[in-house]
């Protein structure tokens, strides 16, 4: 089975269990897939359709899942490469005596591959991303990359490598207009333009804000805007900055979704590398979770020498640190430390995870919140 036709099966399946809402969401991510401009067309008038017109479940099932059947007997062109696109080797930055320097950090990423960059603020995150983006200079390291062609210039270098800062500019007129704009700059006809701006205004959920200018829109759909511009341009690295800033819990996750499934394009892939604070959150999506601290290098792939085979456990709880202990005796407890609001208990690696459940649930323990962080970057913050 191909990847378009695993693509295909699996908004079929979403559909089978009437979860529209990522349903649709995948099923625009197939009809991009195909570059099929009457494909797009269907695609755009059914999320028309669907967002104007009254209609029930079963009907959205059964358009979406008839377009589905022509978007999977369409040829599609995979990208196939495992070569990496960005390679950065013992990168360092430093700002003068006694002050901030980054690294060694080295970091090599695939098209299709999406790597969280977490840390504390202060840490490094920023000058890491804007680095890797070819913005600022660094005094040891090398960096390069592998695009599918050479970049003939810096617009050309800039098409492919881009670079979305947390706080994005102003523009004017509507957002419509303003996505149009970006690709009358690459020579594309007037019909499809319009196809392929409306097709990209659907799949990032833009469709009722369209003709909006950028004061009437929200901080969240202004970053999707600020997306939409970008994916246009078909980028093959993209570096976002605290791009799940000033958005909800729900909104970070969908955001969070689209994007892994947006680098995932069957045949225009694209290496993501995110900056956040919601680690949990871009933990859930990431290939690789990178951690930096007073900038210095980690990722969640790696074991510290000392207690490396640890079961480490977050717990939020009412209950006070006697009654844990009381409860954790029958365990190999190393050390139970009271961090930011929550436990967090250090086991040997004779203990399991399933085990502390049992033993907390066998004692009524009143538990708000626990997690196993053994192979969480979280680990790296609770020391």
């Amino acid at each position: 089975m191909t990847k378009h036709q695993q693509r295909v099966a699996e908004v079929e399946h979403f559909f089978e269990n009437k979860d529209t809402v990522l349903g649709f969401r995948k099923l625009l991510d197939c009809a991009t897939d195909t570059q099929d401009m009457s494909i797009y067309k269907e695609a755009i008038a059914l999320t028309d359709w669907k967002e104007t017109q009254n209609h029930s479940i079963e009907d959205l099932i059964q358009k979406s899942k008839d377009l589905l059947a022509k978007i999977e007997k369409v040829q599609v062109q995979e990208h196939v490469s495992e070569k990496s696109v960005l390679q950065a080797s013992n990168i360092v930055k430093s700002y003068g005596n006694n002050r901030f320097s980054l690294g060694p950090v080295s970091v090599e990423i695939k098209k299709g591959q999406v790597y969280g960059l977490v840390g504390e603020n202060g840490n490094g995150k920023t000058t890491l991303l804007r680095i890797l983006a070819n913005e600022i200079s660094f005094n040891e390291g090398n960096l390069s990359y592998s695009f599918n062609q050479k970049p003939k210039n810096n617009y050309d270098l800039r098409t492919k490598l881009v670079y979305i800062p947390q706080r994005t500019e102003k523009w004017y007129g509507s957002l419509k207009d303003n996505l149009k704009f970006v690709l009358s700059n690459y020579g594309v006809s007037p019909e499809e333009n319009e196809t392929r701006t409306l097709m990209m205004v659907a799949r990032l959920g833009l469709w009722n804000y369209k003709h909006l200018k950028w004061s009437e829109l929200s901080s969240g759909y202004k970053m999707r805007f600020e997306l939409a511009r970008i994916l246009l341009r078909k980028p093959e690295i993209l570096l976002l900055d605290e791009p799940l800033a000033n958005l909800d819990v729900l909104a970070q996750q969908v955001i969070l979704e689209d994007l892994k499934s947006i680098a995932n394009s069957v045949n225009h892939p694209i290496a993501l590398i995110l900056s956040s604070q919601q680690l949990y959150e871009v933990e859930k999506i990431s290939d690789k979770v990178i951690f930096l601290k007073n900038g210095k290098y980690k990722d969640n792939s790696e074991k510290e020498t000392e207690g490396e085979s640890q079961l480490i456990i977050e717990i939020d709880t009412n209950e006070n640190r006697e009654r844990l202990l009381e409860i954790f005796k029958d365990f190999s407890l190393e050390k139970l430390n009271f961090n930011g609001g929550v436990y967090v208990a250090y086991f040997g690696a004779e203990t399991q995870f399933h085990q502390v459940i049992s033993a907390l649930g066998n004692a009524k323990a009143e538990i708000v919140y626990i997690r196993n962080i053994s192979s969480s970057t979280r680990r790296f913050f609770v020391h």
